[in-house]
């Protein structure tokens, strides 16, 4: 089948002409300074038509090993692509991002923002100025996450059930795990949902930290999704998978009994069988003592690596029915 030629793409008022590499930025706010902070915005496009595939990572500030996932993509090229399209934006929050913190400077929590306001709270103009000016351009979408908190997570992928194609592109990305989730309410990935844009959400590891099987395991999903939908260049060699995804239906939270020290005592993404234990709880002086136990048999994918823990913390998720 022949290429076509692609045509010219305007965005925030900017031409991008086939074949170029541009790169824009968006300024949503200034510091107390007065000092402006851009968020670029990387496109790089083909000189041929083909999909637009937008890639995002940072929407909360402290998930650094997601923005090291698209930033690899960018520096190995990975994002020139044989036909259509490719967005990038690394960091979304970059106030966030400047101060290691989860939210935006307004207390506000940008994945809970969406669609945005015009003339809303900062976080919420954000969110309007993403799906107003980018997200019309856009046809599929890969958005890079990691656990909160101490929270370690298992690469794996988000989707909602019932969704064919995306159950197509969560397999084709190929992580260990795929979770079905709903879509949460004000939440990027209900945003786009809404706007028929398929979205892959992808969680692996935890805030602040970077983990490079984590960071592996995004970058070679990407590339499968890339090569997939005929836009990754021949240069790029797409790993075969060991193994399909173990889908996860439902799955629930181990809490902690009481407040202590907390040493887990199995790997994420462990297998592990009815009252199998999970990790040990004691005080500081050695007069209390909890074996956390599993209550079914399951797969281990988040475990909470903090030290500390109150009552009621959530310290391992577990699956309670996969395929």
């Amino acid at each position: 089948m022949a290429k076509i030629k692609a045509k010219s793409l305007v965005i925030n008022g900017e031409e991008i002409k086939p074949g170029t590499s541009h790169e824009l930025n968006f300024s949503f706010a200034k510091l107390h300074t007065n000092t402006p902070v851009d968020v670029p915005i990387i496109i790089e496009r083909s000189l041929y038509e083909g999909p637009t595939v937008l890639l995002t990572a940072g929407i909360h500030g402290d998930e650094v090993n997601g923005v090291e996932i698209v930033r690899q993509i960018v520096s190995k090229g990975i994002n020139k692509p044989k036909i259509g399209t490719v967005i990038c934006i690394p960091i979304v929050n970059i106030f966030g991002f400047l101060h290691k913190v989860r939210e935006f400077p307004d207390g506000r929590d940008l994945n809970r923002s969406f669609p945005g306001s015009k003339k809303g709270s900062l976080a919420a103009q954000v969110a309007y100025k993403l799906m107003n000016e980018i997200m019309p351009h856009v046809d599929y979408c890969m958005d890079f996450h990691t656990g909160g908190s101490s929270r370690f997570n298992a690469p794996h992928i988000r989707i909602e059930d019932g969704d064919k194609q995306l159950k197509k592109l969560a397999n084709t990305f190929n992580a260990p795990f795929i979770l079905y989730s709903k879509n949460l309410k004000k939440s990027f990935r209900n945003a786009c949902r809404k706007k028929n844009i398929p979205m892959l959400l992808y969680e692996g590891g935890k805030s602040n930290s970077i983990d490079t099987v984590v960071s592996n395991t995004g970058v070679n999903g990407s590339k499968r999704v890339l090569h997939h939908l005929g836009m990754l260049r021949s240069k790029f060699k797409v790993s075969s998978p060991s193994k399909t995804s173990v889908s996860i239906m439902n799955s629930k939270w181990i809490r902690a009994q009481a407040s202590g020290m907390f040493k887990p005592a199995v790997k994420v993404g462990s297998l592990v069988d009815h009252g199998e234990v999970l990790g040990h709880l004691t005080d500081p002086y050695g007069k209390i003592h909890f074996w956390i136990k599993s209550t079914n048999k399951g797969y281990v994918f988040n475990v909470n690596e903090a030290p500390l823990v109150y009552q009621g913390d959530a310290l391992f998720h577990i699956s309670t029915r996969v395929l």
